[in-house]
């Protein structure tokens, strides 16, 4: 759970897994929404993966991006149990 954290605590690797909520996308389709460079955008999503916050494809000459709702759902599990 601490890459999950880890990965949750930059803005860019927000903004991309908002951007995974809407639809899934390749990487270039996600560094076209950023002023950063692609290589800088493959590192993100290298720690979105390993936290598992993001799963992968390869559809063709595209790899395609998505949010992995499981993740989120046992960690949103877990924040609740703190609270009771």
């Amino acid at each position: 759970m601490n890459k999950v954290f880890k990965a949750l605590n930059d803005q860019t690797r927000r903004e991309i897994l908002k951007l995974l909520k809407e639809k899934d996308m390749s990487a270039g389709e996600i560094a076209e929404a950023f002023n950063i460079t692609k290589p800088s955008i493959s590192h993100h999503l290298d720690l979105l993966q390993q936290a598992d916050l993001v799963t992968s494809e390869k559809r063709g000459q595209f790899v395609i991006y998505s949010l992995n709702t499981t993740v989120l759902d046992d960690i949103m599990q877990w924040i609740i149990t703190l609270k009771e």
